[in-house]
């Protein structure tokens, strides 16, 4: 993905096939967070996704965006994949050490990461340690 100054969006919805999904490369920048949450809800209610799990999604994204601003080296990237009944969101920042910490009763921060597991059905770092991704359930919600 290669990043503009602003934030570029591919998306898809093609009707005849089971998979949507739509990818974003953007500066880290801390506007980001909110955009990359409005982009990911706009999408997952087009695809009728139920409320309560956009609302778990849009928080990871969060998490995972602001992991990716605070600790990435250069240009970030998100990507939702849904198919299956299954959203998959993969966040990557170029930073090959995953920042893993151990927050204190009193930190303010630190947590991301454990809210997205106790969030997502599965999560995880790819092999090279740049991209964090989840899994959430997510059947579409009855007509």
């Amino acid at each position: 993905m290669t990043p503009a100054g602003t934030v570029v969006t591919v998306a898809s919805d093609l009707r005849q096939q089971t998979s949507r999904g739509f990818a974003v490369a953007f500066t880290p920048d801390k506007a980001q967070v909110g955009r990359m949450r409005r982009i990911t809800a706009a999408h997952l209610r087009l695809w009728h996704v139920s409320e309560p799990t956009v609302e778990n999604v849009v928080l990871a994204v969060s998490e995972l965006v602001t992991n990716a601003i605070r600790y990435g080296r250069g240009d970030a990237g998100l990507k939702i994949l849904y198919a299956d009944d299954d959203v998959r969101v993969e966040v990557s920042d170029g930073n090959p050490e995953p920042a893993l910490t151990n927050a204190q009763p009193d930190d303010t921060s630190g947590r991301g990461l454990f809210l997205v597991a106790v969030l997502a059905r599965d999560w995880g770092v790819s092999d090279d340690g740049e991209m964090t991704w989840c899994i959430f359930n997510a059947p579409a919600r009855r007509s």
